[in-house]
């Protein structure tokens, strides 16, 4: 327990402690400086995880701006066409309260007069009077507790009631079972049902019943009955109607028996009812189906859908009211406008962040501080010097310099495969700034009257050569020059910086980042993971700097023991030393 125990300077009367450990301190700084190496190699690390960050949300953020981006049902970010953009045509309804009307960059600009021939409609049904529903089965239709209800409702087979079952209290009621239609397919696989005597089952319990109900084909997939129930104890009446509108909505069911009297105890309207010679109901059937919605749109008739929405050429139209209107479909000049002034100013928020970051000025004589210097400073100059200590990390990086240089001379680039009126950015009154000595290069500036005039002249025409997509595979000879098909001026930009972000992944990996990079690009890691086994150039160097620092640790604790044991021997030299004078005097004296 007391193995490490020293006690030193007994003998010598040398603070040996206190000499060790200066000694040590000595020693020391060749760690300090090791660790002061890594340290600047971590907050590097740190510095491009967070710029490759801003490039990320710059590219995202745009791109749901405009609306370049869609989710789909398990939240990943997927490409949509520049041609679907919502904002880039205004369609306006001569009345709102029979229309309402959106449109897309694909919609051809003009009047268009619809008229509604027919709304969409589904099906519904409601108990005509009250029903008794507020008991349970058993009271509501006077039946034996014993006794079982059983009916269909599109196809789907219920079975309300005590079920059979064996010794064990498992089901074996063949009412349960497969259904067959009339060849003697299988077209269910098991019926719906609640077991129990009806005194304990309520109208709620039929009504989960039924919403919880699906049908299955025959592999066995999954289908909805269409058809949703509910129970209103408030006014005591029962509903039925479809989930949806349109010809393929149904509602269909049939019974016999006691399953009929409960059908009929529903008091639907419609139904047909079949009645023995005491006038109790054997059998109840019933089926409607829902409309299909019809309009006539600008002399082309008959256009159907199972809704009340229709999208023609690029024009959503969502019906309210069955009368005749008119849509006037224009380019939004001052949408598209605000947009693209949108985007340039966070591109400029972009290329002077990095600007800054690659002209930061160094401090040579603020190293990272060492554990004892922290240790003897407040909190907040620890926070300054770290400021001072970080600044110019990346200072004339050259990943990050080739990254906007490519971005630079990008923007004045010509793509093939752009066929509008423009070819330039500078033909539609976007263009860079004159050099000015200290400034960003590469920002955009904006001419208000020019640009507008050619989204006004040729609205296609400015968004082809903002969005086009790349295609390498695309190659034209334009000016006597092959040139393959890079892209719009917002593509190309894109493009670039997602080049120079998996650069920097391979030099500083992904951080906490890789889903968000992963939404900028779905295989931006494809590289990365392959080629370098996720671990970065940076993460192997610091890595080095780790096992370095542990071995210098392991010498610097054998080093102090060595000390500890040199002075141990002269300790006791100098005892025994002692010791023989003592002696001598001890023989004079006598």
């Amino acid at each position: 327990m007391y193995s490490n125990l020293r006690i030193t300077g007994l003998a010598s009367g040398i603070d040996t402690e206190e000499m060790i450990k200066t000694l040590m301190s000595a020693e020391r700084v060749k760690v300090d400086r090791v660790e002061q190496d890594r340290q600047i190699l971590l907050w590097r690390q740190e510095i491009y995880n967070n710029l490759n960050k801003d490039f990320a949300n710059f590219i995202l953020n745009t791109r749901k701006m405009f609306g370049l981006t869609t989710v789909s049902i398990n939240g990943t970010f997927l490409p949509n066409s520049y041609q679907n953009l919502s904002w880039v045509k205004k369609a306006t309804s001569s009345d709102e309260k029979v229309a309402t009307v959106s449109t897309t960059a694909s919609a051809l600009e003009g009047i268009y007069s619809v008229e509604v021939v027919q709304l969409a409609e589904g099906v519904s049904l409601a108990s005509g009077k009250k029903i008794n529903g507020d008991t349970n089965l058993k009271e509501m239709l006077g039946l034996n507790s014993e006794e079982t209800i059983e009916f269909t409702i599109n196809g789907k087979k219920f079975v309300i009631g005590n079920l059979k079952k064996d010794e064990d209290g498992n089901i074996i009621d063949d009412r349960v079972g497969p259904v067959y239609d009339e060849n003697g397919e299988i077209i269910d696989y098991e019926a719906a049902f609640i077991d129990g005597d009806l005194a304990n089952i309520k109208l709620s319990n039929v009504v989960r019943l039924i919403n919880n109900a699906k049908i299955k084909d025959k592999e066995g997939n999954e289908t909805s009955l269409g058809v949703r129930a509910s129970y209103d104890a408030g006014i005591d009446r029962f509903f039925l109607q479809t989930t949806g509108t349109g010809a393929e909505a149904k509602i269909e069911f049939e019974a016999s028996g006691v399953g009929a009297q409960f059908i009929h105890a529903l008091q639907f309207s419609g139904t047909s009812v079949v009645e023995d010679a005491d006038g109790k109901v054997v059998s109840i059937s019933y089926s409607n189906q829902g409309k299909d919605a019809i309009i006539n749109f600008n002399g082309a008739e008959g256009i159907t859908s199972s809704t009340n929405r229709f999208t023609v050429n690029g024009i959503t139209i969502d019906i309210n009211k069955k009368e005749d209107f008119s849509i006037t479909v224009s380019t939004d000049v001052d949408a598209i406008y605000e947009k693209i002034v949108e985007f340039v100013d966070q591109y400029n928020e972009l290329v002077e962040k990095v600007h800054k970051l690659l002209n930061e000025k160094v401090y040579r004589n603020y190293p990272p501080l060492t554990s004892e210097q922290k240790k003897a400073m407040e909190k907040s100059d620890i926070e300054l010097w770290e400021e001072k200590a970080k600044s110019g990390l990346l200072r004339n990086d050259s990943i990050i310099q080739t990254t906007m240089q490519n971005v630079r001379q990008s923007l004045y680039e010509i793509s093939a495969g752009i066929g509008g009126s423009y070819k330039f950015i500078t033909e539609i009154g976007i263009s860079t700034p004159k050099y000015a000595r200290g400034s960003a290069g590469g920002k955009l500036v904006i001419d208000e009257k020019k640009l507008k005039d050619a989204i006004a002249k040729d609205p296609e025409g400015v968004l082809e050569l903002l969005f086009k997509e790349s295609n390498p595979d695309v190659v034209e000879t334009i000016n006597g020059k092959e040139v393959k098909q890079i892209g719009g001026l917002v593509t190309r930009i894109y493009d670039n910086l997602i080049v120079g972000m998996e650069e920097i992944i391979k030099k500083s990996g992904t951080g906490d980042n890789a889903d968000l990079y992963r939404g900028v690009k779905f295989n931006i890691l494809l590289d990365f993971v392959s080629e370098y086994g996720s671990i970065s150039m940076l993460d192997k160097d610091i890595l080095q700097y780790s096992r370095k620092i542990d071995d210098l640790n392991k010498m610097l604790i054998q080093k102090e023991n060595d000390y500890y044991i040199k002075f141990a021997a002269m300790e006791k030299a100098i005892g025994r030393m002692n010791q023989q004078s003592m002696w001598l005097m001890q023989q004079f004296s006598g």
